[in-house]
C-alpha cells in the first residue's frame, strides 16, 4: 500500500530551512483546517470507549490475604496475575479505587518498548556498567509479555511491528545514523523512510525491528484483569486504600484488608509510603484520535507496515494507527501543575490540542479534511531519573515500583517481577542491578519545584530551536546526574 514516489513533494525541511524555527513552526496549516478537524472530537478516551471492562464489586466488610495489591492498571494487575500463576493457592486481592485501567494504563499511546531505561541514552548515562544487561533483560521482557499475551489469547491488539525514530530537521539526521550500529536496527535516509510512511517532514528515520510492539492500552489492562480472575485473584473496584498501617493492614472506605504482603501499584497518584511522595510529580500529556482514514487517505501516507512512529525532538510527538486505521497523534506539550496534584480539569487544554492538531496537519498535509473524534489527557508519574525506581518498606512487608515516566506498558511487567522478588527475599538477576538497588533524587517542595520543572522544560524547547545545543541549565543538570535527553 502507498503512492508513487514520484509525486511527493521535497521534504519541508529541505526547502525551508530556517535556523531558529522548528518545521512545525515554518509550515503551519491554516486555522481552519485545525478549527474544522477539532469541531467534532469529544473529550473522552477512545481505548476506554472501546473496551468498557467488566464491573467487579467494591469492598464491604473484612477479610484477610497472602497478598494485596494496591493499584489496578498495568503493574498491579501485572503483579496479581504473576503472583497466583507462581503460587495457584495463594489468596490474592486486589483493591483499585476506580476501575481497572481507567487512569495512565488505559489512556496512553499503546507503545509496548523493550527498554526499562526510557532509552538508550538515558541508560547509559545512569547505568553505564550494566546497560547490556538491562538491554538483555528489556528484550526478554518484551519477549515474555508477547508470550503470556498468546498463552492466555488476552484480547490487547499486540502487534510487534516494530518503531521508526523519526529526524524532522537536519541536526537529527546524524544522531539517528550515529545510533544504527544498535542491534537490530537499521538507518533509513530520506528515500527510505519515505518508502515507509510519506511525510513532507521527514529527513531520515532509524528503523528498530524488534524493540516495540503496539497495544490497544484498555484493552491490555481488563484482559489482564480478567486472566487474574480466572486464575483466582479477588478484585474489588470502587475500594481506595486510605492508609497501609504496619504494611499489613489495608483501609478502605468500606472494609479493612489484612494481608500477609502488599504491592504498592499506584502509579502517579500520591504515595501510601512518606518516603515516596516527593519522589514523582505529575507531568500531563495530551492525545488526539482521528476518525478511520479511508482506504485513499492510508495510500496517501504509506505505513503499510504500521509501525509505531516518534520524532527526535526533546519536545517530541508520538503516533500509531490502530486497528481501525484512526491515527492516534499525541505528545509535545508536558504541562506540569503547580502543586503537583491531579486533577481532572488539567486534562482538558484547548491550547495544547489546537497544537497537536496544527503538528498533525504540518506530518500530513495529504490528510487535509479529516477530523478528529476524541481528544484526551492523563498524568505521567515522572521521576528525577525517568525510569522506574523500586523498594521496600516496613521491614520487607511492602514493595513498590513506581515512576516510570511515561514507560510503563512492558516496564510494568518487569516491575511487577521486581517487587515479587522483594517481597519474597529472593535475590535474582533483577533485584541484584543497581537500577534496581538506587533511588531517584526527590524533587524539591514548591515553589522550587515548578520552578525547576518548567525551566527544565523552557530549555529543552530551546535546545530543539537550536539544532539540539543544550544551555547551561541543562548542561548542570547533565553534570549531576539529572539530565534528560528524550
Amino acid at each position: 500500500m502507498g503512492c508513487d514516489r514520484q509525486e511527493w513533494p521535497e521534504p519541508i525541511s529541505e526547502r525551508s530551512p530556517v535556523a531558529s524555527t522548528t518545521v512545525f513552526e515554518r509550515q503551519r496549516p491554516d486555522a481552519s483546517v485545525v478549527a474544522h478537524a477539532l469541531a467534532p472530537a469529544r473529550q473522552e478516551v477512545f481505548w476506554l470507549e472501546d473496551a468498557p471492562g467488566d464491573a467487579h464489586p467494591r469492598l464491604s466488610g473484612d477479610l484477610s490475604c497472602d497478598l494485596a495489591v494496591v493499584g489496578g492498571g498495568y503493574s498491579g494487575v501485572w503483579t496479581a496475575l504473576l503472583a497466583k500463576r507462581e503460587n495457584p493457592d495463594a489468596r490474592v486481592v486486589l483493591l483499585e479505587g476506580r476501575r481497572i485501567g481507567w487512569a495512565a494504563s488505559g489512556r496512553n499511546g499503546g507503545f509496548c518498548e523493550a527498554s526499562l531505561t526510557h532509552g538508550d541514552e538515558n541508560g547509559r548515562s545512569r547505568f553505564a556498567e550494566e546497560f547490556d544487561l538491562l538491554q538483555r533483560l528489556g528484550m526478554q521482557n518484551l519477549d515474555e509479555i508477547e508470550a503470556t499475551v498468546a498463552e492466555l489469547g488476552l484480547d490487547a491488539e499486540f502487534e510487534r511491528n516494530g518503531a521508526i525514530d523519526l529526524a524532522t530537521e537536519p541536526h537529527q539526521v546524524e544522531w539517528l545514523r550515529e545510533a544504527a550500529d544498535e542491534p537490530d536496527a537499521r538507518f533509513l535516509d530520506a528515500a527510505a523512510v519515505q518508502a515507509e510512511v510519506h511525510s513532507p517532514t521527514y529527513l531520515g528515520g532509524l528503523l528498530r525491528t524488534r524493540d516495540s510492539a503496539l497495544v490497544h492500552p484498555a484493552k491490555l489492562a481488563r484482559a489482564l484483569a480478567r486472566a487474574c480472575q480466572a486464575a483466582g485473584v479477588e478484585i474489588f473496584e470502587h475500594s481506595p486504600v486510605e492508609g497501609i498501617g504496619d504494611g499489613t493492614t489495608l483501609y478502605t472506605p468500606a472494609g479493612v484488608v489484612r494481608s500477609k504482603r502488599t504491592a504498592l501499584a499506584t502509579n502517579v497518584f500520591p504515595s501510601l509510603l512518606k518516603r515516596n511522595r516527593l519522589a514523582t510529580v505529575p507531568v500531563y500529556d495530551y492525545v488526539l484520535m482521528t476518525e478511520p482514514l479511508s482506504t485513499e487517505q492510508l495510500a496517501s501516507i504509506g505505513w503499510s507496515g504500521r509501525q509505531g512512529l516518534g520524532d527526535s525532538a526533546n519536545q517530541f510527538h508520538y503516533y500509531r494507527l490502530t486497528r481501525d486505521n484512526r491515527i492516534l497523534f499525541g505528545g509535545y506539550d508536558a504541562i506540569y501543575h503547580f502543586g503537583g496534584r491531579v486533577r481532572e480539569r488539567y486534562e482538558d487544554r484547548p491550547e495544547t490540542f489546537r497544537k497537536l492538531a496544527s503538528h498533525f496537519f504540518t506530518t500530513f498535509p495529504q490528510l487535509e479534511g479529516l477530523t478528529f473524534t476524541h481528544r484526551w489527557a492523563g498524568a505521567i508519574d515522572t521521576c528525577s531519573r525517568f525510569c522506574a525506581f523500586f523498594g521496600t518498606a516496613r521491614d520487607g512487608k511492602v514493595a513498590y515500583a513506581t515512576g516510570y515516566t511515561g514507560l510503563g506498558v512492558a516496564a510494568t511487567h518487569f516491575g511487577a517481577q521486581v517487587m515479587l522478588d522483594l517481597l519474597a527475599g529472593r535475590s535474582t538477576e533483577r533485584t541484584e542491578l543497581a537500577m534496581v538497588r538506587s533511588r531517584p533524587l526527590p524533587f524539591p517542595p514548591e515553589p522550587a519545584a515548578a520552578i525547576g520543572i518548567n525551566l527544565t522544560r523552557w530549555s529543552l524547547n530551546r535546545a530543539d530551536h537550536r539544532e539540539g545545543e543544550r544551555n547551561l541549565f541543562l548542561r548542570t543538570l547533565d553534570a549531576v546526574g539529572l539530565g534528560f535527553d528524550s
